[in-house]
């Protein structure tokens, strides 16, 4: 089956993946809220773990089951203190569970750079684990879930990368960040913003939850800090000289190609709706 797909061009094996993803990531999110939640656990997870084994093949030994464990633990932490099944005070937890990880490494003797390995251990709980958590956070806030949220911050993202990738594909000439990434372009981005900007149009009429200005900065903020995660995971995969995170998603790499936008877009979206909600 990998070599049949590895035959078809990249846009035939993302229409595939879409074909294929799209549906399952849209029931998970809109049968409840704790398969949503069960779902960004799990993606969550392979991300992290597909981090930490990046870091290994640059000669890296971070705590990756550990680390992995505490990034779903803060995860799972999010779904049941935001439906009220156990105290905020909880995610105290967090603080005993994340400290173990210089115990461990303590009794490490052949590790060469201990603390250089606690350092990316930390990242990847920050990196991935934080930003889904806050996802989780973000679909339960005010103890109600609201899937049209997720939802409508997915199809933004989705609209933007599709958007980005046809205009720049046929139209890019002006390069956007070439030290990092070559084959971005302005006029990618830009491609990008106008179907963003469409998606979000509809959501003000589909997804009452926000109000039409919120969706719009929404929007906004999905194609910056969007681009800009796309950005920082490339130059985390040119700093150990590799081209893609993995191969689990046909068409778009690994977990962390295809949501590395939205492990920088999760924070500033939902400190500015916390803010002018």
């Amino acid at each position: 089956m990998k070599q049949r797909l590895a035959n078809l061009s990249n846009l035939q094996q993302r229409v595939i993946a879409a074909v294929a993803g799209v549906p399952f990531i849209l029931f998970m999110i809109w049968y409840d809220a704790w398969t949503f939640a069960l779902l960004f656990c799990v993606v969550s997870a392979l991300t992290q773990r597909e981090f930490y084994r990046l870091l290994g093949l640059d000669g890296f030994e971070p705590l990756t089951a550990y680390g992995t464990v505490v990034g779903c633990m803060i995860c799972i932490l999010a779904y049941f203190v935001e439906t009220d099944q156990i105290g905020t005070g909880s995610y105290f937890l967090i603080c005993p569970a994340s400290s173990m990880i210089f115990l461990i490494k303590l009794y490490k003797k052949k590790d060469m750079k201990p603390f250089t390995n606690i350092g990316f251990t930390f990242l990847g709980i920050i990196y991935v684990a934080m930003p889904f958590a806050l996802l989780i956070i973000l679909a339960l806030q005010g103890g109600t879930y609201h899937p049209a949220i997720i939802t409508g911050c997915l199809l933004l993202l989705w609209a933007s990368d599709i958007g980005a990738y046809f205009a720049g594909t046929k139209f890019g000439r002006r390069k956007l960040f070439e030290r990092v990434s070559p084959k971005k372009s302005w006029e990618g981005s830009i491609g990008g913003a106008a179907a963003a900007g469409l998606i979000a149009l509809g959501l003000t009429f589909w997804a009452p939850e926000l109000r039409p200005w919120q969706w719009y900065c929404v929007g906004g903020i999905i194609v910056v800090t969007g681009t800009y995660g796309d950005l920082v995971e490339s130059l985390f995969k040119r700093s150990i000289a590799i081209k893609d995170s993995g191969s689990s998603i046909p068409g778009h790499g690994g977990f962390l190609d295809r949501f590395d936008g939205l492990l920088l877009a999760a924070p500033f979206i939902i400190t500015f709706l916390k803010l002018f909600a």
